[in-house]
């Protein structure tokens, strides 16, 4: 399984041999460099770390500055690992560089980013509750959440409510996993991905494109 990390650029629209006008993300996926290879004999599992987007050195920790060392490179802004089977051997060492090259095109992916935060909302907002009737006798109680029922109280495990059940909080800014992005066209020049369709995030904020698990 391929992994690279990257950053959204934006979206804009591109035209399908067929003709068809195609809604499309641009991603600024690496080069991405090996960081640290992880064994089963030295660390318990096998993986490998990517490091993307240079940063200061004064602003990580010196753990962080010496495996960039390590790696004949600098700290990386975001680093993460790409899980390898058990009984895989590591093609990799580090300081290698893993560029887009490690894709073909019209392959299927998988764009993992952080939602847009929406800061605090209202449970028609967060869930797409109905809210109360507009008329009718209802008197300042429009887009309450009405009665929570028996979640007010989670016996045997404290007095909060039932976890998971739906009401109003903080929306977004969270995990999200978009699955199965045909990849358009890839330019090995510049780094870029061009996926199908859109990706969680705003323009500019990071994301990990993977070879999608259920194409």
């Amino acid at each position: 399984m391929a992994m690279l990390l990257g950053k959204k650029v934006g979206m804009t629209q591109v035209y399908a041999e067929s003709g068809d006008l195609l809604p499309v993300t641009v991603i600024q996926a690496g080069p991405c460099v090996v960081m640290q290879v992880k064994t089963t004999e030295t660390d318990g599992y096998n993986a490998v770390q990517l490091g993307f987007d240079d940063v200061k050195p004064s602003r990580r920790k010196k753990p962080q500055i010496g495996t960039a060392q390590k790696a004949h490179t600098t700290p990386k802004r975001l680093v993460r690992e790409m899980r390898l089977p058990d009984d895989a051997e590591p093609e990799y060492k580090p300081g290698d560089s893993i560029t887009v090259g490690v894709f073909v095109k019209n392959q299927f992916v998988d764009v993992v980013g952080t939602s847009k935060g929406k800061g605090f909302a209202g449970v028609m907002k967060r869930h797409g509750f109905g809210g109360f009737p507009a008329s009718h006798g209802t008197e300042r109680k429009h887009r309450a959440p009405g009665s929570i029922s028996s979640f007010a109280s989670n016996a045997g495990h404290g007095g909060g409510p039932k976890r998971g059940k739906k009401m109003p909080g903080h929306m977004g800014n969270c995990r999200v996993t978009t699955k199965n992005h045909e990849l358009v066209a890839i330019d090995e020049d510049k780094n870029l991905l061009i996926v199908k369709g859109s990706v969680p995030g705003p323009a500019g904020g990071y994301c990990i494109v993977q070879t999608a698990k259920r194409a």
